[in-house]
């Protein structure tokens, strides 16, 4: 597995992300202080969530008065045991999350349960449905089906779910579905797309009952035999706060017009603001995919 953070590309978006940070001041967010705060949460092995989320986070600031922090594995993304400052989550009036597998000690899993059962929004990123992966037995164990609880997704990867996706080689076609056309959600967004994510089953048990599909996938050049998928959802969770979930994700997904306009109106629809009529168009983001088996 290469580590994107430590790769020439991956330094450079690092030092592009820090200089951001420190000219909005010196990592301080740039918004009024009585702007909402919306805090990332990223720890994932794959996807580069945390050269991702910074410049997400850096266009709201920037364009849409929202103050942001952006939470990264320590020492790097493939850490899986430490993500230091959840103690903002006390703070925030959105969450989202952008997690894989990490296997965080009970301390600072407190602070995300605190968050949850407040009842307070969430967005979840693509292996966010498989967040956490304690072992069989542990007295977090539970916590192993966070993609169901706080997602109405599968709860975790493969499993009787059959939570799977059909092939790195493949990408995913994605259309708008019907009947959320007029959905908030969907303002400015293309009623068809494509990206470079491979398509996740979540059929025929998830997304869970009450859940609103709002866009469907369609596999392009599946490695195996595959049907199409809802790759996002909304919907309330377990904890009863409500929650914007996509298994859209992959680092080239966000630079897609269709996806920024989404993921843009997803943190207002989260936050009760209005979803904006128009914005200031597409952002830079060409972050690399780094994963090796």
């Amino acid at each position: 597995m290469k580590n994107p953070s430590t790769s020439p590309v991956g330094l450079l978006l690092l030092l592009v992300a820090s200089l951001g940070w420190l000219f909005a001041g010196c990592g301080e967010p740039s918004a009024s202080a009585d702007a909402p705060l919306v805090v990332f949460v990223t720890g994932d092995h794959e996807y580069s969530s945390e050269l991702t989320m910074p410049l997400i986070a850096a266009e709201l600031e920037k364009n849409y008065g929202v103050r942001t922090a952006v939470l990264t594995a320590y020492p790097d993304q493939n850490a899986e045991t430490d993500i230091p400052g959840l103690e903002q989550l006390k703070d925030a009036d959105l969450a989202v999350f952008y997690l894989r597998w990490r296997r965080l000690p009970a301390d600072q899993l407190k602070h995300i349960e605190d968050y949850l059962t407040s009842k307070r929004p969430v967005i979840g990123f693509r292996t966010s449905t498989h967040a956490f992966n304690y072992p069989a037995g542990h007295p977090l164990e539970a916590w192993n089906a966070f993609g169901e609880r706080v997602f109405n997704a599968p709860p975790g990867w493969e499993g009787p779910a059959n939570h799977v996706h059909y092939g790195h080689s493949s990408s995913t076609d994605v259309r708008v579905m019907p009947e959320a056309r007029d959905n908030p959600l969907l303002i400015g967004v293309d009623a068809a797309f494509h990206v470079r994510s491979w398509l996740y089953n979540v059929l025929p048990d998830y997304p869970l009952a009450g859940s609103q599909w709002l866009l469907m996938g369609q596999a392009v050049d599946p490695e195996d035999e595959a049907v199409d998928n809802p790759v996002a959802w909304t919907g309330v969770n377990s904890y009863g706060g409500k929650f914007f979930m996509t298994t859209i994700g992959h680092p080239e997904d966000f630079d897609v017009p269709a996806v920024q306009r989404l993921v843009i109106n997803a943190v207002h629809w989260g936050l009760d603001r209005p979803v904006p009529e128009t914005w200031p168009g597409p952002f830079a983001m060409h972050v690399p995919y780094n994963w090796q088996d």
